[in-house]
This record gives structure tokens, C-alpha cells and sequence, in this order.
């Protein structure tokens, strides 16, 4: 096999921008085989949160707890079109409307159906970084200072759930 196609293969496409130790750490579970029970070891705990209702609730609760003063969110959902393939795993959006003589602006937050399955933790993360977006649009110091005040350990859960991320694209691409 050409070097190219062995160093394509065994890429760490979502930890690119990571330092290389780290990068190694999870190149070696990967190898041994060990992604999943690295996950399962961190993240043993499935959420409940399978519906649209139940995650429009699941944002609010989060949002009144540390955005009271951003808009109110309009639409919450799972969205089975955003994906690992799209480079999308959550979107926030504001779809402005003329209703009478009066602009109105409605915010909707849809979020990966992939995450329906994932751990709650992950979940939480997604749904923290698409708040943060109701304040700071641009991801900057100031986006990612207000992901940490809504989940201190968001850098780590990001993280990991980039390596959940591999790990579920070598699970599909073995099923394939």
C-alpha cells in the first residue's frame, strides 16, 4: 500500500488541530481497538432526551439556568440531514420574517440526530455551544468563555466527543 493511502487511512480527521501527544494517545486506543471502551469508561450514561419536545426542553432548561436574557428560542429539534459527513452536528439559526409592518427574527437550534444515541454528556455540549451562539455569533475567546461558564469541562467534552466522532466513523466504515 503507497504511504499516502496508509497515512489517509489512519488519519485523525476530527483532532487534527490537537497536539501531536494527544493525537498518539488516541492513534494507539484506535489501534489496540480501544475507542469505544474509552468512551464507555468516561461517558457510561445514555440520556433520555430522544424527542423534539424533550429537547426544546432540555435547551430551555439550560438556557433560563445561564441565558436568561437572550432571545427566546422559537424551535428546538433533531435534525436527521445535519451529520459526521456534513461537518455539522448543530446549527443556530434566525429566520427573520415581515409579519404586518414589523420584522420578526424566530431562533431555532437543531441539533444532529446522531446525538440521539450519544451520551448525555456530548449532547449537553452541542446544546452549550449552539446557546453560546444566541449571545456570541463568531467563535472567539468570548464564545468559548461563555461555553465554559454554561459546562466548565466543555474543552474536555469537545474533545472527546471528536474522538467519539472517530470512533463512530471507523464503526460505520467497518459495518460498510
Amino acid at each position: 500500500m503507497p504511504p499516502f493511502i496508509f497515512y489517509m487511512s489512519n488519519s485523525l480527521k476530527y483532532l487534527q488541530h490537537y497536539p501531536i501527544t494527544l493525537q498518539d494517545k488516541i492513534r494507539a486506543l484506535r489501534e489496540q481497538g480501544l475507542l469505544g471502551e474509552y468512551i464507555a469508561q468516561r461517558y457510561p450514561n445514555a440520556h433520555q432526551v430522544q424527542t423534539d419536545k424533550a429537547l426544546y426542553e432540555y435547551c430551555n432548561e439550560i438556557k433560563q439556568r445561564y441565558l436568561r436574557n437572550a432571545p427566546l428560542l422559537d424551535k428546538v429539534h433533531y435534525d436527521n440531514r445535519l451529520g459526521i459527513e456534513h461537518h455539522a452536528l448543530g446549527l443556530n439559526t434566525a429566520i427573520s420574517r415581515v409579519q404586518g409592518g414589523k420584522l420578526k427574527a424566530k431562533k431555532e437550534i437543531r441539533v444532529s440526530s446522531f446525538f440521539k444515541q450519544s451520551p448525555e454528556a456530548f449532547l449537553r455540549m452541542i446544546v452549550v455551544h449552539e446557546l453560546a451562539h444566541l449571545k456570541q455569533r463568531d467563535h472567539d475567546k468570548a464564545f468559548y468563555q461563555l461555553c465554559q461558564h454554561m459546562e466548565p469541562d466543555y474543552h474536555q467534552l469537545e474533545f472527546d466527543c471528536r474522538v467519539y466522532l472517530l470512533w463512530s466513523s471507523d464503526k460505520q466504515a467497518s459495518i460498510d
